[in-house]
């Protein structure tokens, strides 16, 4: 039986309707999720965005919205996806690398900003005087699994430094501009002390600009997607910041709202892709054992770009307790797809353990519901998009995406 939310009769009835690769969200675990995040401690009032940039397929945003989470948007298209998807302007927030040209309409329906950098302020400032913003700032600190999932500390260019605090005062003061709301996120998957100590420096900030209300976390819980791998305690880390923002009320006057973002923490594990082994290899004593699925890094490209590991099962109508060793690997012409890097290492391979697998069989690859479908190598090789479905607590499936059709790969083509 497998340990990932699918049986081989389920694969065997999705695999005939849909087709493999296939993106497979477990309801239940959705929804149990976002209790454990709207449980988040919070004195004075918490709101739950969830970073739509981790999966932003309509359904799920719906899902989303219906528990009750807001939005953090990335960008503006990302905002038009989900005002088509549904969502109230007034329920999304803006924090964005690159400010679209039509940010000012986007503000004037509802839309809350984060100035992510001194231009983009001035930029808010000069088309919406005398208005709100937040500003997100750089505290000087970051986490992350990697370097490149880390977004706080001097090598990283996202947010305001925090050392420009008195430029931000600056602008704020010759636009009229209210400060309402201090925003920050250091990372992802990183550690839960260094973030709790980046509540402190959020909170000196906080005392700089005395119209701030809101205090943005951001999010960055770190999800245990393998045997073994710790997951964030939300309660635990929360307790902390409670007690910050008790004595930051008790100090200055000011009970803070508290916002988080959360993505990976909501949907990484609540997702699986179903694929098949579409071929066999053999590099001989000295080599290895390739199994060739019929997905890879147009579907998953976590393992190749971070080193990233995700739980990988075969999924076989008879279960043996045999194991053999074995690269999974995946249908791109890239040396560099591959499902089983070593750790942190994309360059290297980890065989894994795993029963003897044939040309048919249906493997399973956990953790995938985060950075995965929406963050992945796609249209190369030509490949489609493949289909994503929701397995219903109630039982069952529905379709949330269809596959892509060459057609679509071409239809921009002039």
């Amino acid at each position: 039986m497998s340990s990932l939310p699918l049986q081989h009769e389920e694969a065997v009835r999705l695999a005939d309707e849909f087709g493999t690769p296939l993106f497979v969200y477990d309801e239940a675990r959705l929804r149990e999720q976002c209790e454990r995040a709207l449980a988040f401690p919070a004195p004075y009032g918490l709101t739950v965005r969830y970073a739509m940039k981790a999966a932003p397929t309509a359904g799920l945003l719906r899902l989303f919205h219906q528990q009750g989470l807001h939005i953090d948007a990335s960008s503006g298209f990302e905002i038009d996806r989900a005002r088509a998807a549904g969502i109230p302007a007034e329920n999304i927030s803006l924090s964005t690398q690159e400010l679209p040209v039509d940010f000012a309409e986007k503000v004037r329906e509802g839309v809350a900003f984060n100035a992510c950098s001194l231009e983009q302020l001035r930029r808010y400032g000069e088309a919406l005087p005398g208005s709100e913003v937040g500003v997100r700032f750089n505290p000087g600190l970051g986490s992350g699994g990697t370097n490149r999932t880390n977004v706080g500390g001097p090598a990283s260019s996202f947010g305001i430094w925090h050392e420009s605090l008195d430029l931000v005062k600056e602008i704020l003061a010759e636009f009229d501009l209210t400060a309402v709301r201090i925003h920050s996120h250091i990372g992802s998957g990183g550690d839960p002390a260094v973030w709790q100590r980046v509540v402190s420096l959020n909170l000196r900030l906080a005392a700089s600009l005395p119209t701030a209300k809101i205090l943005n976390l951001g999010g960055g819980f770190k999800v245990g997607r393998m045997p073994g791998e710790p997951t964030t305690d939300l309660q635990k880390i929360g307790q902390p910041v409670v007690e910050e923002l008790r004595s930051f009320a008790q100090e200055h006057g000011r009970e803070l709202h508290l916002e988080i973002e959360p993505g990976t923490f909501l949907i990484a594990n609540a997702g699986l892709l179903l694929a098949r082994v579409q071929d066999v290899a053999d590099t001989g004593a000295e080599g290895y054992r390739f199994l060739k699925l019929d997905a890879g890094m147009t579907e998953v490209l976590r393992p190749s770009l971070y080193g990233a590991q995700h739980p990988i099962e075969v999924l076989q109508a008879s279960p043996t307790e045999k194991r053999e060793a074995a690269v999974v690997v995946g249908h791109c012409c890239e040396s560099g797809d591959i499902f089983t890097p070593a750790p942190g290492d994309p360059e290297a391979l980890a065989p894994r353990a795993l029963p003897p697998a044939g040309i048919g069989d249906f493997v399973l690859i956990g953790g995938v519901g985060a950075y995965c479908s929406t963050m992945c190598a796609a249209g190369y090789n030509s490949f489609p998009a493949p289909p994503e479905v929701l397995k219903k607590r109630t039982g069952g499936f529905t379709l949330l995406r269809k596959r892509q059709l060459a057609a679509q790969l071409t239809a921009n083509e002039c």
